[in-house]
């Protein structure tokens, strides 16, 4: 494999910062079971792990951590792609299955939570790629970040669209009671043949909405982040009905409808699955989002008019204030 530019980082939501880990700090690794064939993990030992958000994002939070860069979700639209180009990695394929895993993330916040200069303001996790992707499964980097944060009483939330967080529910839990946490579920659609080709690795929504009832059943909140609404293909008024209809019988507190956004990176990865899967759809692509990365305002008004029509039709929330908005 070629040489990766591991010394000129940006951190995991575009923030510019110098060297955040060695060339020499990096140890890569294959494992040869079935969830993890064809994935390569770059082992490295980061050198900050709690990030400022950039000034000019959309993002409603200031900062985050992230314990991996790539994702094994592999959503043909995740917006994160682009972060891999940053390290001369592949934004397609590559950003599927060449996982950096920041090994002492857990031993890191600690020391930074403890930092003088540290407030004690709000982390935000998963915004930029899922914590509980199935790297996590064997990494096991979470529990030691929320004990981390739970020993500081630090405010923090997550998005993820992994089951496995399941695991960690009684440390949960135990944040709950000490601090203001949110966790947020992210579910764009229901219909299982869409899901197959446009999210492959990630548990089902079925099986993430059983993910907000078993949290919501032991006392952690849980809302859902409807993302992305995908324009044609899961934007219809019956299949908008299905899935807040769906999302209301797991138990949400909230449901956010968030329109599909193409950033550089994730859009040319996106319209290479659409020419293959959906290539009648093509034009109609390019006059919604020939203004740039998102779909104009009146489109993303409907969409958002009409989820909040079901939601009040099966009394389910919609969006508050200081809940997940950043969607993969």
């Amino acid at each position: 494999m070629h040489a990766m530019r591991w010394d000129n980082l940006t951190d995991g939501d575009g923030a510019a910062a110098p060297a955040l880990f060695a060339a020499d700090a990096v140890t890569t690794r294959t494992f040869d079971t079935p969830e993890f064939r064809g994935i390569t993990f770059h082992e490295i030992r980061a050198r900050s792990i709690v990030n400022r958000v950039p000034g000019a994002s959309r993002m409603p939070f200031e900062w985050t951590v992230n314990p991996y860069r790539g994702c094994s979700h592999a959503c043909v639209y995740c917006f994160a792609r682009k972060t891999h180009s940053y390290l001369d990695l592949d934004t397609g394929l590559g950003f599927d299955t060449q996982i950096v895993v920041k090994v002492n993330a857990p031993e890191l916040l600690r020391r930074e939570l403890a930092s003088g200069r540290w407030r004690g303001e709000h982390i935000a996790m998963g915004t930029n790629v899922d914590c509980y992707q199935r790297a996590e499964g064997r990494y096991r980097l979470m529990p030691g970040i929320l004990t981390a944060l739970t020993e500081r009483a630090n405010p923090f939330s997550i998005l993820t669209k992994g089951t496995l967080i399941l695991r960690d529910l009684e440390l949960l839990r135990r944040a709950s009671r000490v601090t203001d946490i949110g966790v947020s579920v992210s579910v764009g659609f229901t219909d299982p043949e869409l899901w197959r080709t446009v999210e492959p690795g990630t548990p089902s929504p079925q099986r993430r909405l059983e993910a907000v009832r078993t949290l919501a059943d032991h006392g952690i909140p849980c809302g859902v982040l409807m993302a992305p609404v995908i324009p044609f293909l899961g934007d219809s008024p019956e299949r908008l009905r299905a899935t807040v209809r769906a999302i209301a019988a797991a138990g949400a507190t909230s449901v956010t409808p968030l329109v599909l956004h193409l950033r550089p990176g994730a859009r040319e990865w996106f319209t290479a699955w659409l020419a293959r899967h959906h290539p009648h759809l093509l034009r109609r692509y390019e006059a919604l989002y020939a203004g740039g990365s998102y779909a104009p305002r009146w489109y993303q008004r409907r969409i958002t008019g009409m989820v909040h029509e079901f939601a009040d039709e099966y009394g389910i929330g919609p969006y508050r204030a200081g809940a997940h908005r950043g969607a993969r």
